[in-house]
């Protein structure tokens, strides 16, 4: 089965003035994406905002992206949700569509955590043909312990891992040493989720900067640590420009810098004022980010 390696983007999605999803614009940053050199495409996921979205729109997302990618990547499908009925429709709809593997949150609402890899195990059942790797987010289950209960699951084969514990990682990516991916999923340590024995990076500032982490796995494929943590503390210094603003809001503000309308993320993610996007802007201008999103 598949293994997957390198730089993917968590795609956002971009919106109409009226709260539609942009497919027009969802096809000009799948094109931006493959034009900077990215490995792969994650989509509907945290960043893509899949959870405020129908299950129609999530489908008619992942058309519009697969169609568009044509083959040159693979794309992953973030299939989680609250309803388990709805995360095996998408499962099944992301492989009948040509998806490269699928990708599922833990439930976000558990009352006894033996129910945690059942329900995963129900979503990785509805495309037994593809890879499946949960997105380890949130911390409600011991991270290790849940890959063992999925371990008999014959398409497991990885994770995306969202936290900033390098041996918990470490450990994980350690699980098997066959057939398995494991995914950086915290942009601000991507260096460290390399050096700890991830095999790529999935992350959201990948969407208006995904070159400095090509060059960060490039320069430590190369030996030069040093220069792919200079790299990595520069793009940490737009990324920390962009939380103190509000980070849902300024990813859009940042991809409109670069000509993307992507309108306003969904609630419970707010907008940026006009008085925040300035302050934005002239912050950003004081990093590295127009020659970061230029790599």
């Amino acid at each position: 089965m598949q293994t997957f390696h390198g730089c993917w983007p968590a795609l956002l999605t971009p919106y109409t003035p009226d709260d539609h999803v942009n497919l027009s614009v969802l096809r000009d940053l799948v094109d931006y994406q493959l034009g900077k050199g990215v490995a792969g495409l994650y989509i509907c996921g945290s960043t893509g905002e899949g959870a405020f979205q129908s299950t129609q729109e999530r489908l008619t997302i992942a058309e519009t992206v697969l169609e568009r990618v044509n083959g040159r990547v693979p794309v992953i499908v973030h299939v989680g949700a609250s309803a388990l009925n709805e995360s095996t429709r998408l499962a099944r709809h992301a492989a009948e569509i040509g998806a490269a593997g699928i990708s599922s949150i833990a439930p976000p609402v558990v009352y006894d955590l033996r129910g945690v890899a059942p329900f995963l195990e129900r979503i990785a059942a509805a495309a037994p043909a593809l890879p499946f790797l949960p997105y380890l987010f949130g911390g409600v289950r011991d991270s290790l312990a849940l890959m063992k209960d999925l371990a008999h699951i014959p398409n497991f084969v990885g994770t995306k891992y969202f936290g900033a514990n390098m041996h918990e990682l470490s450990q994980i990516a350690a699980f098997r040493t066959d057939n398995w991916t494991v995914f950086s999923g915290m942009d601000e340590q991507a260096v460290l989720g390399l050096m700890y024995g991830a095999h790529g990076v999935i992350g959201s500032t990948l969407n208006f900067m995904p070159g400095v982490y090509l060059k960060i796995a490039e320069d430590l494929r190369a030996g030069d640590a040093d220069r792919a943590l200079d790299y990595q503390q520069r793009a940490n210094r737009v990324t920390r420009v962009m939380l103190a603003q509000g980070f849902a809001g300024s990813m859009r503000a940042a991809l409109s810098r670069l000509g993307f309308e992507v309108g306003a993320p969904r609630l419970p993610n707010p907008p940026l004022s006009e008085h925040q996007r300035s302050i934005l802007f002239v912050q950003l201008a004081e990093t590295d980010f127009d020659e970061l999103a230029a790599l």
